[in-house]
């Protein structure tokens, strides 16, 4: 980045995409093809990307706690250190991807984030369950969202919220918030790979952290008090704004 306008873009999109990763998911649909516009390869603007979801879900995190969320515990650490292993295993993958096949993978996620909102995983039931069982269901599925995480990181959202809604019934509201605290976990795990392969763009990816930090914190206290409805609301609008991407790309 050599201009005061790519600096502007750059923390507008990450706000935006952090807005969307808290609330629901697919934020990383649009920040990453940004900075390929900016003209960054994929691979490196993914790898870019995760330093600042990892600013994005620590802001998150504070923000839900500040709006007196309640974070299921220990099934939430159990969640996380399921992912653990997972995110080193998608990161190192992703780190080895060429710009086209990268590309290519990148697509198809986007139908399949597509497919998952319109088939609305995410339909209310009566009571959390938290039963043994379920969260090792729960666990083993978290260690391939992992995976996923480490690899691709858009849409992942989505995934997370189906489990959570579909194998424990966990709100909205309190998925997300779990989906971010586990998620500092496994992005932290990508962050040091892609570190470790030199994939990160530094500078880009600290402004980009900016507007994630700022877009995590305003989004986690904002889900709370518009409630069920409104999250869904927006993420109905992020289906459509992916579908736009996915025609154009």
């Amino acid at each position: 980045m050599e201009h005061l306008w790519e600096f502007l873009v750059v923390i507008l999109v990450g706000f935006g995409a952090a807005f969307l990763n808290t609330v629901g998911g697919g934020g990383s649909l649009f920040s990453v093809p940004i900075l390929t516009f900016l003209g960054l390869p994929i691979t490196i603007a993914n790898a870019t990307s995760r330093v600042a979801i990892l600013f994005q879900n620590v802001f998150a995190v504070f923000g839900f706690r500040s709006k007196g969320v309640e974070l299921p515990w220990p099934y939430s650490l159990y969640l996380g250190i399921a992912s653990l292993g997972g995110g080193f295993l998608g990161a190192w993958l992703a780190s080895r991807m060429s710009d086209e096949s990268f590309k290519q993978l990148f697509v198809v996620v986007m139908v399949l984030s597509v497919i998952m909102i319109v088939w609305d995983p995410f339909r209310a039931k009566n009571g959390e369950q938290l039963g043994r069982s379920r969260q090792i269901v729960g666990g083993m599925l978290f260690f391939f969202i992992g995976i996923y995480g480490g690899l691709v990181q858009a849409g992942i959202g989505f995934l997370v919220i189906a489990v959570l809604s579909g194998i424990n019934n966990l709100s909205l509201v309190k998925s997300n918030y779990v989906k971010v605290f586990a998620a500092i976990v496994y992005t932290g795990i990508s962050v040091a790979v892609f570190a470790w392969q030199g994939k990160i763009q530094w500078l880009t990816g600290a402004v980009l952290a900016i507007g994630h930090a700022w877009g995590g914190w305003v989004a986690s206290r904002w889900s709370v008090k518009a409630g069920e409805l409104w999250i869904k609301r927006v993420m109905i609008v992020s289906v459509l704004a992916m579908a736009v991407v996915l025609w154009l790309s």
